[in-house]
């Protein structure tokens, strides 16, 4: 048998009716996971509570499949139907789980690595999605390595109603939050798949199509395996990743200074400090973030493991020296400006400087700070975007730098990037021109950071005293 290979899987027939059609919006149909993701043929623990009768769940691997988006890999039998317990909240912390009786087994045999979304159909017709990640038994050498960035899909799961955010009260909002969220519940944003369609499926989808040797992770996987990113071409920050645990920092990290290529497809990415604890399902189910040194009882105790922003104390160890930028505000809504479309991931756009791309900044970004010394360098700034966050004059940068190892460390510097790709935050704007050069250079990027060191071909020119002024340094 040919060994398994992203080009053909995903010259399979794909399943083009996937999508949900009428999402669960009043607890019709609901469910949770007891893993985030597993390897091929390890088995899942559904919790589920529906108002049904009964229930079907398919299981559908997402990738390319020429346009399709997703292949049906497994269907369930008919499933009976049971309303359980509502949400519980620990008073203390606003922990939120869902104290529910498993109520079936999902078989992975046999599926191929990646990711997938199990559809949940109830006999009322109503539906919901469970997010699942299937990492391969041995991943192949020099793969571009996918990370879902499930840490930062909880923190905003506001299922139960309590978010990092955000609490029930609606009044006191922040102080009412939650300090540590539980995967142990359903994700309320979108019908149950967290944040995997707008800030992620768009970039799988494409390196998928690429053909490119992929594997496939979460960020608890991160911050688990320190070996996950051995031999690693590459590895890919999704939309929206900002809720880092220390582990997961170390092992990326580690990994450049070896030579792997790094990507941040969006805004904000590094900038929350967490810590993972265990839950009744197993280890790392729960995510801590205080948000604040004096709330958290490892303050003066284990001051590396304090749950604050990460350039606050007492960390003070900004994202800057692995992103090469720094987040700086939201929410702004502004045009992409090419700032040097000499640059090689400008190959085949037919950008020239100063072109505006409508609608691809937004809504938070971030640019390159020099004052900021830990700011890596040369460092090459591709687009230069002037912008206004709350009533402040500031710009959007899009950055690209080069180590000593040969690698090459990319970051769009703005959330809007992925959704871009598939033409979700751009719909209505009347110009499809943002999202051509946005598939075009995510194309270049993708392809040299699978090839090896990207800064062995591609040395990133340090350009920004020329963009940003003399001043800059």
């Amino acid at each position: 048998m040919a060994p398994w290979s992203v080009a053909t899987e995903n010259a399979k027939p794909g399943t083009a009716d996937w999508q949900i059609h009428d999402a669960a919006t009043d607890h019709e149909i609901e469910a949770y996971a007891d893993h985030t993701s597993v390897v091929t043929g390890h088995p899942v623990t559904l919790y589920v509570s529906t108002s049904s009768t009964g229930y079907v769940v398919r299981a559908y691997r997402m990738g390319w499949y020429a346009g399709d988006e997703a292949r049906e890999v497994w269907v369930s039998p008919p499933q009976h139907g049971v309303h359980q317990l509502p949400a519980r909240v620990d008073p203390m912390n606003h922990t939120v789980t869902a104290p529910w009786q498993p109520s079936m087994q999902v078989p992975t045999d046999g599926w191929p690595p990646g990711d997938y979304l199990l559809r949940l159909d109830a006999d009322s017709g109503k539906q919901w999605f469970v997010p699942l990640t299937v990492r391969a038994v041995h991943p192949p050498d020099h793969a571009v390595v996918i990370v879902n960035a499930v840490t930062t899909w909880q923190a905003y799961n506001a299922w139960g109603g309590y978010s990092l955010y955000h609490g029930r009260s609606g009044l006191s909002g922040y102080a009412d939050r939650a300090r540590i969220v539980s995967f142990d519940r359903p994700y309320a944003e979108g019908a149950g798949s967290g944040d995997f369609l707008g800030n992620e499926l768009p970039a799988l989808a494409l390196a998928e199509k690429l053909g490119l040797p992929l594997a496939y992770a979460t960020s608890i996987d991160l911050d688990r395996d320190p070996t996950l990113l051995d031999g690693a071409a590459a590895v890919l920050s999704l939309g929206h990743d900002e809720y880092w645990s220390s582990a997961m920092r170390a092992s990326v990290t580690a990994a450049r200074d070896r030579g792997t290529n790094v990507a941040f497809l969006g805004a904000n990415a590094i900038y929350r400090h967490i810590r993972f604890g265990d839950g009744p399902l197993g280890p790392d189910r729960l995510i801590i973030d205080y948000k604040s040194a004096s709330e958290d009882p490892l303050d003066g105790v284990d001051d590396k493991q304090v749950t604050v922003n990460w350039r606050a104390p007492p960390l003070d160890d900004p994202e800057t020296s692995l992103t090469g930028v720094t987040y700086q505000c939201n929410p702004v809504d502004d045009p992409l400006v090419v700032a040097d479309a000499s640059s090689w991931l400008f190959a085949g756009t037919g950008a020239r400087d100063g072109e505006q791309l409508p609608g691809l900044v937004g809504s938070e970004y971030d640019r390159v700070d020099l004052s900021r010394p830990q700011t890596p360098r040369p460092i090459e700034v591709l687009f230069h975007s002037p912008v206004q966050c709350r009533g402040q004059s500031d710009a959007q940068e899009s950055a690209y730098y080069t180590t000593g190892s040969g690698a090459g460390v990319f970051d769009s510097g703005t959330s809007s990037w992925v959704c871009a790709l598939d033409d979700i935050c751009t719909q209505g704007r009347g110009d499809k021109r943002a999202q051509v050069v946005i598939r075009v250079v995510t194309a270049n990027l993708l392809r040299a950071f699978a090839a090896g060191p990207a800064g062995e071909q591609h040395p990133a020119v340090d350009n920004v005293s020329r963009v940003q002024g003399p001043s800059a340094g």
